[in-house]
């Protein structure tokens, strides 16, 4: 079994429809990955443990998102040496997802949290799989291909429409 490289966590099992985008994102570039539910407010006590061993047990990214109050991807900012890359999540108790992205965008100085887009786990899971690229090349020759293909969709889309 290879290395797991990011851990996927999420507030809710609620939050999981949103998340699984970013999983599906690794497994596209062959990324191991794990996850699982940890509440900033539920389960402090598992965020921190989790958080403060995530980089022994050889992470090298956290994508973590929450909605609401989501407090999860800063905290475990806050816990831990790794890069965390937040997903604000629109979610039942949620201001139209606001709430969510600024309390995720919004982090004072010294405790960085990259943010993606409302609901951006796919990106999250893009980011990620880069981030790893950095340090392995047939993960940065996958990313290459990745960008490629979206590009030739643009142009097949653009060339389409000229037809018209």
């Amino acid at each position: 079994m290879e290395r797991k490289l990011v851990s996927i966590v999420m507030g809710s099992d609620s939050d999981l429809p949103v998340m699984k985008q970013a999983a599906e994102m690794l497994d596209r570039f062959g990324i191991e990955y794990d996850i699982d539910i940890v509440s900033a407010h539920r389960t402090p006590e598992k965020l921190y443990e989790f958080a403060s061993n995530a980089h022994k047990r050889g992470i090298a990214v956290i994508i973590a998102g929450a909605g609401g109050a989501a407090h999860l991807p800063g905290m475990l900012a806050a816990s831990s040496p790794l890069p965390v890359i937040g997903v604000p999540i629109k979610s039942s108790n949620s201001i139209d997802g606001w709430d969510s992205v600024l309390s995720i965008l919004q982090m004072p100085g010294g405790v960085p949290v990259a943010t993606v887009a409302l609901n951006g786990a796919k990106n999250a899971g893009i980011l990620a799989a880069q981030i790893v690229a950095s340090m392995d090349s047939s993960i940065q020759e996958k990313i290459l291909q990745y960008k490629q293909e979206l590009k030739e969709k643009v142009l097949a889309k653009s060339k389409n429409l000229k037809k018209k």
